[in-house]
C-alpha cells in the first residue's frame, strides 16, 4: 500500500508540474512582416472587391520575401522583393501608386537598413527610379553615401543601371482625383494644435493624405535582419517637403541585437520622435520585449499628436504592429510558410 500511494502522490505532482500535460504549442515564428500603409481605414468604406485586391498584393509581396528566405538568401533581399511588389502595384502609396506633390509631381522616397553591419542607404524626392527601393538599396551597396536627393540620386541610379522611366508612369487616376480634392479642401495652412485658428507656418494640414507607405522587416536563416520603406509621402507636399521613411532612424531601422523596424504615418511626428531607432533603443537599454517597446513608441507619438503605426520583428521571430490608427494594411509569414494578413483595427 505505501508503494501504491508513493507513486500515486509522484503521479500528482508531475502532473502538477505540467511534466504529464499536454505540451505547449510552439509559439510561431515569423520571419517576414509588412505593411502598406496606416490611417482612417474602416471596413464600412471598403468593398469587396477592393478588400480582396489589398488582400492579395499583400500576399504576393509576402510571398515573394518569402520566396527569398527560403532559398536561403539573405534578409535584405526579402524585404527588397516584399517592398517591390508593393511598389509595382498602385494600391499603395509607393512607385507606381505614389501620391501627388501640389505641383502634380510624384516624388518618391524609399531607405533599407542591414541589421548585420548596420549598412543603410536611401534616397528621397526622385521622380523617375521606377523602384526606389533598389536605388535605396545600391546607394547602401555602391557608393560611400547614406542619403542622396532629387536629382544627384536619379544620376546615380542611372549610371549604375538602375531602371528609370519618365515620370508619367507613377501617374494614376486615382491619386490625381485624391490631389484635386485635396486641394479643393485644404486652405494650404497647418492649423495650430486643429484650433480652426490658420497659422503662418507653410505647408499642408491633412491630416490623413499621407498614408499608404509600404515597408519590410525580415528575418534569415542566418540570423540577420533588415528593413525597408518607401513611400509617395504626402499628398499636396510643398517645397520638397520630406518624411519619415528615407530617414535612418525616424522610419527605418535594423540592429541584430535588436529588432528590424519600418514605419508609416505622420512623418514629421516620426521623425521628431525618431521612432524606428526608440523602438530599437528600448530594446537596449530597457530590455524590452519587441511588442513592448514598439507600443511605447507609437503611445509617443500619440502624445505629440501624430498617428501611425509601425511593423517590427526581433532576432526571436517574434513581432509586432502597433497604429493608433483605424487601420493599417499589414501582413506577416511564419518559417513554416502561414500567412496572416489584416487591415482593420481588431
Amino acid at each position: 500500500m505505501k508503494i501504491k500511494h508513493i507513486v500515486l502522490t509522484a503521479c500528482s505532482l508531475l502532473l502538477a508540474t505540467g511534466l504529464f500535460a499536454a505540451s505547449k504549442p510552439a509559439e510561431p515564428r515569423y520571419v517576414l512582416v509588412i505593411h502598406g500603409g496606416a490611417g482612417t481605414i474602416l471596413k464600412k468604406n471598403m468593398s469587396p472587391a477592393m478588400e480582396a485586391a489589398y488582400k492579395a498584393a499583400l500576399k504576393q509581396a509576402l510571398e515573394a520575401g518569402y520566396a527569398q528566405l527560403k532559398a536561403g538568401k539573405p534578409s535584405m533581399d526579402a524585404v527588397e522583393a516584399a517592398v517591390r511588389v508593393m511598389e509595382d502595384s498602385p494600391l499603395f502609396n509607393a512607385g507606381k501608386g505614389a501620391v501627388f506633390t501640389h505641383d502634380g509631381r510624384n516624388e518618391l522616397d524609399a531607405a533599407v537598413m542591414d541589421g548585420r553591419t548596420l549598412a543603410a542607404g536611401s534616397v528621397a524626392g526622385v521622380t523617375t527610379i521606377r523602384n526606389p527601393v533598389g536605388a535605396a538599396r545600391a546607394v547602401m551597396e555602391k557608393s560611400q553615401h547614406v542619403l542622396m536627393v532629387g536629382k544627384g540620386a536619379e544620376t546615380f541610379a542611372k549610371e549604375i543601371g538602375l531602371p528609370v522611366v519618365d515620370p508619367k508612369y507613377f501617374w494614376t487616376e486615382d491619386r490625381w482625383k485624391g490631389l484635386q480634392k485635396v486641394i479643393k479642401a485644404d486652405s494650404i495652412k497647418v492649423q495650430l494644435d486643429h484650433d480652426q485658428k490658420a497659422s503662418t507656418l507653410k505647408g499642408t494640414e491633412n491630416r490623413d493624405y499621407k498614408f499608404g507607405t509600404v515597408g519590410a522587416v525580415a528575418l534569415d536563416t542566418k540570423g540577420n535582419l533588415a528593413a525597408a520603406t518607401s513611400t509617395g509621402g504626402m499628398t499636396n507636399k510643398k517645397y520638397g517637403r520630406v518624411g519619415d521613411a528615407p530617414i535612418i532612424g525616424a522610419g527605418t531601422y535594423a540592429n541584430n541585437a535588436t529588432a528590424a523596424v519600418s514605419c508609416t504615418g505622420w512623418g514629421e511626428f516620426f521623425i521628431r520622435s525618431a521612432v524606428a531607432h526608440d523602438v530599437s533603443a528600448m530594446m537596449e537599454y530597457k530590455g524590452y520585449p519587441v511588442e513592448k517597446a514598439a507600443a511605447a513608441a507609437i503611445d509617443k507619438v500619440g502624445k505629440l499628436g501624430g498617428d501611425g503605426g509601425l511593423i517590427a520583428l526581433d532576432k526571436k521571430g517574434h513581432m509586432a504592429m502597433p497604429f493608433n490608427t483605424a487601420g493599417m494594411y499589414r501582413g506577416a509569414i511564419t518559417d513554416q510558410g502561414k500567412i496572416e494578413i489584416k487591415i482593420y483595427k481588431e
